[in-house]
């Protein structure tokens, strides 16, 4: 009886305290495509009409993190459930003259710069709470930035997993085996989230890092 009972009090506890799934950021630097590829998760395991956030061309569109709980990924026979973060693009200045370049009042780019600014700090903070990241590169330009290599570091100092995604290959100048020789120790996978390319090799790679 006492047997059985520390059986069944086992397969509970298990039960109660397995964890559901992990926690996995999005990160990098702004306009890599982190918020498309998150729209892009969703659209194909959530539904067409799931979004992230909104995306745009001037830097910083997405300025608070935002999370979706429970994401179910089947690939390969394998079904994984993660938290997935959309965090704000992680840069080492903002100057609100950028944002006035593009149009905005001098008002408005002061605001986006500060908002811009505490969304920086705010990703930075959610790195304590997380299973894994996801690091978004731009495959159109050098990879040797303060910022990837940051969060490379980061990742590695907490020896958590890191999946690299080489976004944009669809664009004639992009070039993801660069990225590869840059940081040759982690799995990369080359994407156009945009257009959906390479996406089915993206959550192969998902579910053997994450999984």
């Amino acid at each position: 009886m006492i047997k059985r009972f520390k059986v069944s009090f086992s397969k509970m506890f298990n039960k109660l305290f397995k964890k559901k799934g992990a926690c996995i950021g999005i990160y990098g630097p702004p306009n890599a495509g982190k918020t498309t590829l998150s729209n892009r998760i969703l659209r194909d395991w959530v539904g067409s009409e799931e979004t992230m956030g909104s995306v745009s061309h001037i830097a910083h569109e997405t300025r608070h993190a935002k999370r979706r709980n429970g994401v179910t990924i089947e690939t390969n026979g394998h079904t994984i459930s993660l938290d997935i973060v959309d965090t704000p693009g992680l840069a080492t200045k903002i100057d609100f003259h950028d944002f006035m370049e593009q149009g905005m009042s001098d008002s408005e780019s002061k605001k986006r710069s500060k908002e811009a600014t505490e969304g920086v700090i705010e990703a930075v903070k959610w790195l304590d709470d997380l299973d894994g990241v996801i690091l978004v590169m731009d495959s159109t330009e050098n990879p040797y930035t303060q910022v990837n290599v940051t969060v490379i570091g980061n990742m590695e100092a907490r020896n958590l997993p890191l999946l690299i995604v080489a976004n944009k290959v669809d664009l004639p100048d992009a070039d993801p085996g660069v990225i590869k020789e840059a940081f040759p120790q982690h799995p990369m996978v080359p994407v156009s989230a945009l257009e959906g390319v390479g996406m089915d090799s993206f959550y192969e790679a998902l579910a053997k890092q994450f999984g």
